[in-house]
C-alpha cells in the first residue's frame, strides 16, 4: 500500500532537494554588485522615513489599494470553482453567479468612478 504515496513521497524529496540547493548555491553564483539604491529598504513606492514607533501618519490610500486588490482577488476565488462545475449547478448557478458578477461589477465600476484605481 505504501507503494502507492513513493511517487508523491519522490516529488516532495525532489522539491525539497532543490530548495536546499538553490538557498545553498545562490550566495556563491549570485551577482555581487551593490549599489545604495539597492542596499536601502523600499516599501511600496513610498520613501521610509524615520517615525516614531508611537505611530504617525501613513497614507490611507495603502490601505485602501490593498483592500481593493483583495475584494477584487477573492472574486476570483469563487470564480474558479463555479467554472469547474458549471454543468452540475445549471440555471440556478448561472443565475447566482451573473448576480455575484453583478454586484463586484457595481462596486467596480463605482470605485473606479470615484478614482480608486488611479495610482497617484
Amino acid at each position: 500500500m505504501l507503494s502507492t504515496y513513493a511517487p508523491l513521497v519522490g516529488l516532495f524529496v525532489l522539491a525539497a532537494g532543490f530548495a536546499l540547493f538553490s538557498v545553498t548555491v545562490a550566495p556563491f553564483v549570485g551577482p555581487r554588485r551593490y549599489n545604495h539604491a539597492k542596499l536601502q529598504a523600499y516599501e511600496c513606492g513610498i520613501e521610509p522615513v524615520d517615525q516614531p514607533l508611537t505611530g504617525g501618519r501613513f497614507p490611507v490610500k495603502y490601505f485602501l489599494t490593498a483592500m481593493l486588490f483583495i475584494v477584487f482577488d477573492i472574486e476570483i476565488v469563487f470564480l474558479y470553482p463555479w467554472a469547474v462545475a458549471n454543468d452540475a449547478l445549471g440555471l440556478w448557478g448561472l443565475g447566482a453567479m451573473a448576480l455575484f458578477i453583478g454586484t463586484v461589477f457595481i462596486a467596480f465600476a463605482y470605485e473606479w468612478r470615484r478614482g480608486g484605481l488611479e495610482w497617484d
